[in-house]
């Protein structure tokens, strides 16, 4: 195969190629029978019509369009690898020649993946992490807890920050009630900020039967065109107070939170080693996250694709949505309930796609230069282990994805683990 690949900009350049008669002659042949099926010619049977009629009623170059279809595919390949080049978007394809009895020549403009000049990335000195778990942390869980156990219990002393009032509430400006200001029996947990600011504040020191006017400025950023910074009354009754009510720590409590423990000493113990398996998690993920981004900042790309950066985002959105149909929601419903568009979630994988892609091209990198290559054995652990974290049988992730794909995941994989436990804690 005769190619030839000229770079013309940073990541683009063109690839030309012949595709020899044999290849032409293939298909052809391809084109024919595909196209033979379809024709009714007098004094043959549908689909009979022989190869020296058709030429002489349609002409051989009838058939070169399907014919280079058939063929392209394979021999952009094949050039692709003659080449020694890694294309990262669908080439610009333009047909030079396609001459009776002579190779067709065929250019293409393709980006290629860009040229990654690796810097440091082993033995990288990273922040150290803080991993200590101490009995105030423990304390501390156990007391958010007590919050979840805690009833609302009726209090005839006035409303305090945190206590739970019942309300009506109508809401006016100038005078007038507006839409969505008005509610019944609805509680309110001062200081939740699950309101307009200032309302809540305005609730300490009532008693149920109260009646008052709350008065507030909605914020500049609200959502309703009409009330953005407007000044309102909202008139109020005060139906309930309600203060919260915690269980006591002892073992009953233990119990209630976990079946698994007899005493409260047994629950602080657990949860002591509940927070240090948490620490050091978040830990390790953050020495990674530094030592990676370290190692990323370290290297040199002169230009990165911009369909390369349009990928990650498409494929973030394609994990994310995924993602959210495992547990049930539809990206229908999640646009939906989130009051957000397709527009939107793009915009928002937008903001480190680039990050994304270079850390990718970095890894993969580093990956070419420790010649990394997974084991069958390896791949075989790989494919256990997808197929126990999302529920899958075996014969699914290896139908869902290919040998290749899955030594990428593994070696990228490798390559992590590379920068991460060659890094120094200081």
């Amino acid at each position: 195969m005769t190619v030839n690949w000229e770079k013309k900009g940073t990541n683009d350049g063109v690839l030309t190629f012949e595709i020899s008669e044999e290849k032409i002659k293939e298909g052809m042949n391809t084109a024919f029978n595909k196209v033979k099926g379809t024709l009714s010619v007098p004094g043959f049977r549908k689909g009979k019509v022989t190869r020296q009629v058709f030429n002489k009623m349609y002409g051989e170059a009838s058939l070169y369009e399907d014919a280079l279809n058939a063929v392209l595919p394979e021999q952009y390949e094949a050039a692709l690898v003659e080449a020694s080049i890694e294309p990262v978007a669908q080439p610009k394809i333009d047909v030079k020649s396609m001459e009776a009895g002579q190779p067709w020549v065929i250019e293409a403009i393709v980006t290629v993946k860009p040229e990654v000049k690796l810097g440091e990335y082993k033995g990288l000195t990273v922040e150290k992490q803080d991993r200590e778990v101490t009995d105030v942390d423990v304390d501390a869980d156990l007391e958010a807890k007590r919050e979840q156990q805690a009833e609302l219990v009726l209090k005839a002393a006035a409303a305090a920050e945190g206590d739970t009032v019942v309300i009506d509430f109508d809401g006016y400006k100038d005078g007038v009630a507006f839409d969505g200001g008005k509610g019944e029996n609805h509680s309110l947990e001062i200081g939740s900020n699950s309101f307009i600011p200032g309302f809540e504040e305005q609730l300490i020191g009532t008693k149920a039967n109260d009646e008052l006017d709350v008065t507030v400025t909605f914020p500049e950023e609200y959502h309703e065109e009409d009330l953005k910074g407007a000044g309102v009354v909202f008139k109020v009754t005060v139906h309930e107070v309600k203060a919260k009510e915690l269980p006591a720590l002892d073992d009953e409590f233990a119990k209630d939170v976990d079946e698994d423990v007899e005493t409260l000493v047994e629950l602080k113990e657990k949860t002591m080693k509940k927070l240090v398996e948490a620490k050091n998690a978040a830990a390790d993920e953050a020495l990674e996250e530094a030592a990676i981004r370290q190692a990323v900042d370290n290297v040199t790309i002169e230009e990165i694709p911009g369909s390369m950066i349009h990928d990650e985002v498409h494929r973030q959105m394609d994990t994310f949505l995924n993602d959210m149909q495992r547990q049930g929601v539809s990206p229908e419903m999640y646009y939906q309930m989130t009051g957000t568009t397709e527009q939107d979630l793009h915009k928002q994988m937008e903001s480190d796609a680039e990050l994304r892609t270079r850390t990718n091209l970095v890894l993969e990198a580093i990956v070419e230069a420790e010649a990394f290559a997974p084991s069958e054995e390896e791949v075989e652990a790989e494919i256990k282990e997808l197929a126990g974290q999302y529920g899958m049988e075996e014969k699914a992730v290896r139908a869902a994805l290919t040998p290749d794909m899955l030594k990428h995941d593994i070696s990228m994989k490798k390559a992590i683990d590379l920068i991460t436990s060659t890094s120094v804690e200081k």
